[in-house]
């Protein structure tokens, strides 16, 4: 391995003592790398070392310096491990000394997963300005409303200034139109700050297509698979050692320099690696080495939908050692359950039976036949703990690949979004909120770009009408490149302030500290979690038990009240929630206590929990 634990090995970087510049980059079989900034008209030549790294050192390079290197005295191209970007993806480099920021975070400790409640957030549109800075005003609010840790999707440097994330092309870099690198370093300090943890979204299986130089440094890429979004990364092919090594270095800076606590890995399934140590696996191993230096606990949070645990067993049971995955079809489940109809993936779900098997099982597909797939699916995950699994009632994918980027406020009663809150919050699972969800934000959340480019503006413009035609394709969708579309996504703060908004608000604010209240029921272990189901009526039952005590939550997602004509309890039994009670502008007051032998009755589309 090319890869430090204690300190950056790629890229320009500074020396801490000396503060003299070393640079280094991966360029095998080039015949000569140079370094130049013409600013001083500087131009120095890098020494060639082992595996096609070259390397050098100089007095003569300072932080803020523009640079970019010289490939075989021909062709000029910006660091592909740049941290800094300040005039975009097309413009030169900024040498950076990440070491030069003042921490004021040195007490902090991650919190155990089990206790993350996760915000994601969109850095351009969760406020007006747009910025990482702007989103630090906000850190007040969302304290308030109980969050524990914060996602921020990708801001790795990409095309123009709008742009979900995802067409990131220097992974180093953090995007300039958000305030850069200085701003992400002041975010994550005020996160923990404010007790809460940072989770940064990254991509490992594809860079975007625009401003995409890594191939013209190395081996970047591979002809052998393929993936939805471009070409493959190549982690097993020939010359695969100096990206392995990059994407190593750059998870580490995150987590190490940035003092980022977690990672969410975009789409691993994309990530091929048919090498006899997984990238992922090799990955996980660092992150251990890094937290043996720093004494720090750190998560690696994977989206996967091959429904396969070994990615997220741990390395001694020769998993890959993530530490908890996206769970999607708790989602799909969970929409056809409240409405929603079954047509492109979402044919595969059944609705309510499903959503059960979820809670009690966390994959739906665990070995199964899927229609959709036309094949047996998946295995099983249920021996697995229930913080090894994030879920969620809308997030930036289910709602930005909607044509229309219709919330679920959009879609489906106040009562059922009340339902849904608590199907995610009061789950066995780690739950997330997507920005704004928590008062039934009015806004869409688009997808949006910037390229300069006019035949890929064209090109994703005919993609983008063409990749979800199944799927609520009324109408024309909503420009990608126009940046009324971008506009359009940004959260309106101050309808929060307004009924309904406002009532919702604090239905989620409860909501969370019941959560937190009672986290210690909320388990999936054997013999303290039971999931019943009543197909004909739409109502689940979740029962968690703790010390000879119970916490029953009852879940109807029936347009009309319904009896429990299965369950009639045994002891009295004491109300702690009601969705549908006036408080929360529903129509259903229920009494505070319910006598032994007691006929249940559940309101529409609502929730009601009881304790003995």
């Amino acid at each position: 391995m090319e890869v430090l634990i204690k300190r950056r090995n790629t890229g320009v970087t500074f020396d801490p003592d000396s503060r003299v510049a070393e640079a280094r980059v991966w360029a095998p079989g080039k015949l000569s790398v140079k370094i130049e900034i013409p600013e001083k008209e500087l131009i120095i030549p890098l020494n060639p070392r082992e595996k096609g790294y070259w390397t050098f050192q100089s007095e003569k390079i300072a932080p803020g310096d523009h640079y970019h290197y010289i490939l075989n005295d021909e062709n000029r191209w910006p660091d592909p491990a740049s941290v800094s970007q300040p005039d975009g993806v097309h413009g030169l480099s900024e040498a950076v000394d990440l070491s030069r920021y003042r921490w004021h975070d040195t007490s902090w400790m991650n919190h155990a997963m089990a206790d993350y409640i996760i915000y994601e957030l969109h850095s351009g549109t969760f406020t007006h300005e747009g910025t990482l800075m702007a989103i630090i005003d906000k850190l007040p609010y969302l304290e308030s409303l109980g969050i524990t840790a914060i996602e921020i999707m990708p801001v790795a440097q990409f095309p123009g200034s709008r742009n979900w994330g995802y067409d990131g092309v220097f992974p180093f870099a953090v995007q300039n139109s958000y305030g850069g690198y200085k701003a992400l370093q002041q975010l994550t300090d005020a996160c923990h700050q404010k007790g809460m943890a940072v989770i940064l979204d990254v991509v490992y299986n594809h860079l975007g297509p625009e401003g995409n130089i890594l191939g013209m440094y190395g081996p970047y890429f591979t002809d052998k698979y393929k993936t939805p979004w471009g070409k493959a990364i190549n982690y097993d092919d020939s010359g695969c050692d100096g990206v392995r090594d990059f994407y190593i270095e750059n998870a580490l800076m995150w987590l190490r320099d940035f003092h980022v606590d977690a990672l969410r890995l975009d789409a691993v399934h994309a990530i091929i690696d048919l090498g006899a140590k997984h990238f992922l696996a090799e990955l996980s191993d660092m992150v251990s080495e890094l937290e043996k230096f720093t004494g720090k606990n750190y998560y690696l949070i994977a989206e996967c939908d091959l429904n396969d645990p070994k990615y997220i067993r741990s390395r001694n049971e020769c998993g890959y050692g993530m530490n908890g995955q996206w769970i999607d079809e708790f989602h799909h489940a969970l929409r056809i359950t409240a409405g929603e109809k079954a047509g492109g993936y979402y044919s595969d779900f059944k609705g309510i039976s499903h959503l059960a098997k979820s809670y009690q099982d966390a994959y739906v597909y665990d070995g199964i036949f899927s229609e959709h797939r036309n094949r047996t699916f998946g295995a099983s995950a249920s021996h697995l703990p229930s913080e090894k699994f994030v879920v969620f009632s809308q997030n930036h994918d289910q709602v930005g690949n909607r044509m229309m980027g219709e919330r679920t406020s959009h879609l489906v009663s106040f009562e059922m979004q009340k339902l849904l809150a608590a199907a995610v919050l009061l789950s066995p699972y780690i739950p997330l909120l997507f920005m704004g969800e928590e008062w039934s934000a009015s806004s869409p959340f688009l997808y949006f770009v910037s390229h300069t480019d006019k035949d890929l503006i064209e090109a994703v413009r005919k993609g983008r009408k063409e990749e979800f035609k199944e799927f609520y394709a009324k109408g024309e969708a909503p420009d990608p490149q126009s940046e009324e579309t971008f506009i359009k996504s940004k959260i309106p703060w101050p309808e929060a302030d307004k009924e309904p908004y406002s009532t919702m608000l604090e239905y989620y604010k409860a909501l969370i500290d019941f959560r937190k209240k009672y986290r210690d029921f909320l388990t999936r272990e054997k013999d303290l979690f039971k999931v019943y189901c009543n197909e004909s009526d739409k109502i689940i039952r979740l029962s968690y038990h703790k010390n000879d005590g119970l916490l029953l939550c009852i879940l109807n997602f029936s347009t009309s009240g319904k009896k429990l004509p299965d369950y009639t309890p045994d002891k009295k039994l004491t109300t702690l929630f009601n969705s549908a009670g006036p408080e929360w502008k529903g129509k259903y007051p229920l009494p505070a206590e319910l006598k032994k032998g007691t006929s249940i009755k559940i309101p529409p589309e609502s929730i009601t929990i009881y304790t003995d």
